[in-house]
């Protein structure tokens, strides 16, 4: 299976001075296309400290010039790998417009203010569900699962509020360096990598 991509060149003078910056302007121009279904759907792949990976899609939750965010149990997997080895990929699959954004980087622990914050907006069904499963452990069945929900959802009603888990919160990847690729035919794609330098960043062309 082959297809040609047909988009117009992507040029370092295209871009914007900061990888977050030009990461804002694809993203809305992501979000406003009914091609894709959930644009801020990203890939974040960890590793163990002898480096074994794992892969998972997560949702982004916030961006900004300090990096991406999103929120995760840290008992699951990705958490606790990335406690044992903070180095994480991110992933951006954009293919209906030929678009991919690729980030290295560290993840940290977001405050727990900010997750709080965060949890508060999450529906009610999603915060129990933030209880009911440790993440990434082994289970005997769905009934189970089905169980524990249901035992929260009897102590907090729609109309309680439900405490954010300890053992919840956010990672902020700040990243050292962010790949805007843009597909063209021929494979000869446009791959601009910013790359953290001190305080700034700089742009390099890789060929595909």
């Amino acid at each position: 299976m082959r297809e040609q991509y047909r988009t117009k060149e992507l040029t370092a003078a295209d871009l914007a001075p900061d990888p977050m910056q030009q990461f804002g302007s694809w993203f809305k121009e992501t979000a406003a296309s009914p091609a894709i279904h959930e644009p801020n759907a990203m890939i974040v792949s960890t590793a163990t400290p002898d480096g074994r990976p794992s892969s998972r899609t997560v949702l982004l939750k916030h961006y900004d010039d300090a990096g991406f965010v999103f929120f995760t149990n840290y008992g699951s997997r990705k958490g606790t790998e990335l406690a044992a080895n903070p180095h994480v990929a991110l992933l951006f699959p954009w293919h209906p417009l030929a678009r991919q954004v690729i980030v290295t980087g560290r993840a940290a622990r977001t405050g727990r203010d900010e997750t709080a914050a965060y949890f508060r907006t999450r529906p009610h069904g999603s915060q129990l569900g933030a209880w009911a499963s440790e993440q990434s452990s082994v289970i005997a069945s769905r009934e189970e699962l089905l169980a524990r929900y249901e035992e929260l959802a009897a102590r907090h009603p729609d109309s309680g509020q439900v405490p954010v888990p300890p053992q919840w919160g956010g990672f902020r990847v700040v990243p050292e360096t962010v790949e805007f690729w843009q597909g063209h035919e021929n494979r000869l794609h446009d791959r601009l990598r910013y790359v953290r330098e001190g305080e700034g960043w700089r742009v390099e062309r890789l060929a595909p």
